[in-house]
């Protein structure tokens, strides 16, 4: 049987390498390649560690506070489970491709299990242009002297979609930091009515390539009412003009948010998984 030398650690000598590898993926890659365009490999700028298998980087992986495979086959993957399980379980999910992200998984479950949810099919969607539909103008980068009114959203999105509140641990500190990052970067967007947040988005990760929309959500008194389609429509819209391709990924069985997403012009690509812990 073929063996396979186990994962080693990467650095800045192999970044072209690393890039390459990352822009023939663009889309299921983009939560990466936007921190290495930025950053590199260096793991304390980098805020993680890119592990590879294979003399040309056959396997890829990050682990940082979430466990991304990027490639690899069988062999790679059971390579970066046995030195993830060396390292300890650090992160708070495990998430990317269905097809690397559940291998990963049966290889890490008995020394990482009980996982708090398995979600298996999580479709990656794809808008390639401007949406078909119009967006919301009242949809607008949300402005630093707002995050007091943004946050209770944010909190909100967050805990309905993870099921765990963001601010357990330490009150809420390092969640509102993550926020206020977003902000900053112009990169969270929201509708506001009478000072109060009625829908919010996020580009969660901007590559040179692709811009990954997060944490949609409309505040339950408006839902049902078309707010969801056209404020992502607002978010897609600016990507384009950005010159970004616009990706999401969402719940298999949450079949409004596909049909919504659909009517605005986003197409299946391929299907991400995540195990949350």
């Amino acid at each position: 049987m073929l063996r396979v030398a186990g994962a080693r650690l990467l650095d800045d000598r192999d970044r072209a390498g690393v890039r390459a590898a990352l822009e023939a993926d663009p889309v299921a890659a983009c939560m990466v390649a936007a921190r290495v365009e930025v950053a590199g490999l260096d793991p304390w700028r980098l805020g993680g560690e890119l592990w590879s298998v294979g003399p040309r980087l056959d396997g890829l992986c990050f682990s940082g506070a979430n466990l991304v495979p990027l490639r690899g086959e069988r062999s790679a993957l059971r390579s970066f489970a046995d030195r993830a399980r060396r390292h300890g379980r650090g992160c708070s999910s495990l998430v990317g491709r269905a097809e690397l992200v559940l291998p990963l998984w049966d290889e890490l479950a008995p020394a990482w299990a009980p996982a708090r949810e398995v979600r298996p099919d999580q479709p990656l969607m794809v808008l390639a242009g401007p949406p078909t539909i119009a967006p919301d103008p009242l949809v607008r980068p949300v402005r630093p002297e707002e995050i007091d009114a943004y946050l209770p959203a944010a909190v909100a999105m967050f805990t309905e979609e993870v099921g765990v509140d963001p601010r357990a641990g330490d009150g809420g500190a390092g969640y509102r930091a993550r926020v206020a990052e977003l902000v900053s970067a112009g990169r969270a967007f929201a509708r506001f009515e009478d000072g109060q947040v009625v829908f919010k988005a996020e580009i969660g990760a901007l590559s040179s390539q692709v811009g990954q929309i997060q944490g949609v959500w409309v505040h339950p008194s408006k839902r049902g009412q078309g707010y969801g389609t056209v404020g992502t429509a607002a978010v897609a819209d600016r990507l384009a003009a950005l010159g970004r391709v616009s990706s999401l990924y969402v719940n298999g069985f949450n079949h409004v948010a596909r049909s919504v997403y659909s009517r605005i012009g986003f197409t299946q690509v391929a299907s991400f998984a995540t195990v949350l812990f």
